[in-house]
């Protein structure tokens, strides 16, 4: 069996490089994506090109994709950390994938490793013949900071021509005005929207950036939620009860403009069923935020807010 492994070089900084060369002594492939040290690094060599996608392909068969990385703060499922409740883990969503859709996952892996230059894989091997798995339809988007981003335009062409409700949850929410202004639009013309944010995340400006646009959301009849638990750090959204996304991109510029990110769509009345009863489980462990106690909120979180506003094509 060979394993091969893509890791992004600034995001994974802090593993150690014993635990990368015991990979490597032990057969398995590793290639550093966009090293963080410019001698180590193709040209032209920049931090803020990053590779923000999560994908698993086993035997070209299975994918699987989402918001969960592999590090310890996903633990909590296993061994004696799975009574842990939902307060103190991280929420997060990753779909599996089979059928013909796999193949997409693989070439998008693929085109990734060949740009790094990782080691020699051959090809044929990976491209197994796939028969029909279901009877959903599944496109699998990959962006790249090079090209507009297809997700963004895919996204925002969903919540334009929304007729009945948008449900999004996402981790980090710092959007540009064409989304908030397709968001408040579908809200106005009687669409059911609703945003499920966190309350707290490991990068804060993020919080008080999406808290800037709280105002007029709410004004405009989005119905937003905080998640009170830990973190959370999914990326889903439905449509009208029949498109639904799940992956790796936010709803911020860094996804849009400066990684490479990784979202599947599905068209299915079963799949979107099933994630909005995930959303609205998710709500039991939210707090809605409404707009005549926003409009009460201290002036130190107003300070941040409009500091986070100014700053917020950086986050």
């Amino acid at each position: 069996m060979q394993v091969n492994l893509s890791y992004d070089s600034l995001g994974s900084f802090g593993t150690s490089s014993a635990f990368l060369d015991r990979l490597r002594q032990n057969g398995i492939a590793v290639m550093q994506y966009r090293p963080v040290n410019p001698f180590a690094a193709r040209l032209p060599w920049t931090l803020g090109h990053r590779d923000h996608r999560k994908m698993l392909v086993v035997d070209g068969r299975v994918a699987f994709t989402g918001g969960i990385n592999v590090s310890e703060v996903y633990a909590s499922g296993l061994g004696g950390s799975g009574s842990k409740a939902p307060s103190t883990y991280w929420r997060d969503t990753d779909i599996e994938v089979q059928g013909p859709a796999v193949a997409e996952f693989q070439k998008l892996f693929i085109q990734q490793w060949n740009y790094q230059k990782g080691p020699l894989l051959q090809v044929r091997n990976y491209y197994p013949e796939l028969g029909r798995q279901g009877n959903q339809i599944v496109q699998v988007i990959g962006s790249v900071p090079e090209r507009f981003s297809v997700i963004y335009v895919t996204v925002i062409s969903a919540i334009v021509n929304a007729e009945t409700n948008i449900y999004i949850t996402d981790a980090y929410f710092a959007p540009d005005h064409q989304m908030l202004h397709a968001l408040e639009h579908a809200a106005r013309r009687g669409v059911d929207v609703r945003l499920l944010l966190p309350r707290q995340t490991d990068e804060p400006m993020i919080v008080s950036a999406a808290r800037s646009h709280y105002k007029d959301l709410l004004k405009a009849g989005v119905k937003v939620y905080e998640w009170q638990g830990e973190m959370l750090h999914a990326k889903t959204a439905t449509v009208d009860g029949v498109w639904s996304t799940v992956g790796t991109s936010n709803l911020d510029w860094w996804s849009i403009a400066r990684d490479n990110e990784l979202n599947a769509i599905m068209i299915s009345h079963s799949f979107a069923n099933d994630m909005n009863q995930m959303f609205f489980n998710d709500l039991n462990n939210s707090r809605q935020i409404m707009l005549e106690d926003w409009k009460h909120r201290g002036v130190a979180e107003r300070l941040r807010e409009t500091g986070a506003g100014i700053i917020e094509p950086l986050l």
